[in-house]
């Protein structure tokens, strides 16, 4: 089965889907291993990931690092398509790449292009519905036209400025011209369950652990409650690979050793790596090959 169909009847089953984040192949694999269902790769993590910001981001640097982790998982992948990396003909190309990159679906958004650092300062800006409905619509004839079951997730960010209502009514426009899925980022509990009531689409809500906005971090369980039908969980892994990261060198640092993992820990962690990265398959074609069965 084709991985966007793969996406799409996920979504169609009554269960809740959680999208966890990961921005190499390793993180993916590793995601698709604990049983993960579908994988995110964030607009985010990838400029954390190459040191700059998202909003400097191309749509190459972007899409190969998500086509890395898509081409290294058997489990769909969902990325972040910004603002479509430009006007309606640059986001059907920006679908058209997706769908060759082995992506099952993306989110595009109402933003400006191109984006601005002070996205980061939750300041929201927003191209008028019009321009917004336009990318949609065109989005989803680039989706028709090259591969049905990808999914086309509509994001608006001007609830932040702009409030519930205005939001809302975005994500009914993109309904109209033909969306699968709508996103927006409630400011607080209230908003969080009225949007699933108020939308005409089935709703993705983006888990943004260390935002600084005050957005509420519910639990999946919560949020399928809510009427909500996935989850984006956009940092997650970036974050605890950093902070632990962190912690291990300073300790190093400090006193040249470090005590966080045993050696035992150390041993079955690099172990796990190697199983996820195949080893013993090339062990395997060595041996049958180049190298004398040991």
């Amino acid at each position: 089965m084709k991985k966007t169909a793969a996406l799409r009847r996920l979504l169609q089953k009554k269960d809740f889907v959680y999208m966890p984040v990961a921005y190499d192949a390793l993180g993916g694999r590793l995601l698709q291993s604990l049983g993960y269902r579908c994988v995110y790769t964030g607009g985010f993590v990838t400029g954390a990931s190459r040191c700059t910001s998202e909003p400097l981001l191309t749509m190459d640097e972007q899409l190969r690092v998500a086509g890395d982790v898509a081409a290294a998982i058997d489990i769909p992948l969902v990325v972040d398509g910004g603002a479509g990396f430009g006007e309606p003909l640059h986001t059907m190309r920006t679908v058209r790449e997706c769908i060759r990159a082995g992506i099952a679906g993306a989110h595009i958004e109402d933003q400006l292009y191109p984006k601005r650092a002070h996205y980061h300062k939750y300041i929201a800006h927003a191209v008028p519905r019009k321009a917004f409905a336009a990318k949609i619509a065109f989005a989803c004839r680039e989706r028709d036209r090259a591969d049905k079951d990808f999914v086309v997730i509509a994001r608006t960010d001007t609830c932040r400025a702009e409030g519930l209502k205005e939001a809302v009514a975005r994500l009914n426009i993109a309904a109209d011209t033909g969306a699968d899925m709508g996103l927006l980022f409630p400011r607080n509990a209230e908003e969080m369950k009225k949007a699933p009531k108020q939308a005409r689409l089935p709703l993705v809500y983006v888990i943004s652990r260390g935002n600084r906005d005050g957005r509420p971090l519910p639990t999946a369980g919560e949020l399928a409650d809510m009427g909500y039908k996935a989850a984006i969980d956009a940092l997650t892994y970036l974050l605890v690979s950093f902070h632990f990261a962190k912690l291990a060198y300073r300790e190093i640092k400090r006193s040249g050793s470090y005590r966080g993992l045993s050696n035992q820990a150390c041993v079955a962690a690099r172990h796990e790596i190697e199983t996820l990265v195949g080893l013993d398959e090339f062990y395997q074609i060595e041996e049958q090959t180049v190298e004398k069965k040991r």
